[in-house]
């Protein structure tokens, strides 16, 4: 997938972030960065970067703060919530995130709670109790921009060539 399909496909994301924050109040810490990996201040040699889609710190300023990855604001000892987002259906991919991403926020910002929301477009009736059993909230944003399916894309596809013919 090039830069431009991934930037299209993820530009929506923070935008879904951003409306679960307000419902939630508090401070939204966008593309958070848990793991600097091997470059930076804070280097871990042999590792690479890992970025939350967002930290809320309920108990916090109702503000947004994004740091684009940079070193960026202390959650150790602090109440927070790590949310990674994806704009369709939830899926293995998503709940892992979420998952891996509650485990890294622990370890590394020492946070004092942590809670962990799959934050997605459509729910999935097989994974939703899988979710559940990892503590793992999946909250569905109505407002979500639906992904395309392979089967719409190619259709509209064939639709282009067919009017270029």
């Amino acid at each position: 997938m090039s830069d431009l399909q991934n930037s299209k496909r993820t530009q929506h994301e923070p935008e879904m972030t951003r409306r679960y924050a307000e419902r939630i109040g508090g401070t939204l810490l966008l593309e958070y960065l848990a793991v600097p990996g091997d470059r930076g201040d804070d280097q871990r040699p042999g590792a690479g970067r890992r970025l939350m889609d967002g930290i809320i710190v309920p108990d916090g300023k109702r503000q947004e703060l994004s740091y684009k990855g940079k070193k960026s604001f202390p959650i150790e000892g602090l109440n927070v919530i790590v949310v990674q987002t994806k704009r369709g259906r939830l899926s293995l991919p998503l709940l892992g995130q979420a998952l891996f991403s509650r485990l890294l926020v622990k370890q590394y910002c020492k946070t004092k709670h942590t809670r962990t929301v799959a934050l997605c477009g459509r729910d999935d009736e097989v994974l939703h109790p899988l979710a559940k059993r990892y503590k793992i909230e999946v909250v569905v944003d109505k407002d979500a921009v639906p992904l395309r399916t392979r089967r719409k894309r190619a259709r509209v596809r064939k639709q282009r060539s067919l009017r270029r013919s």
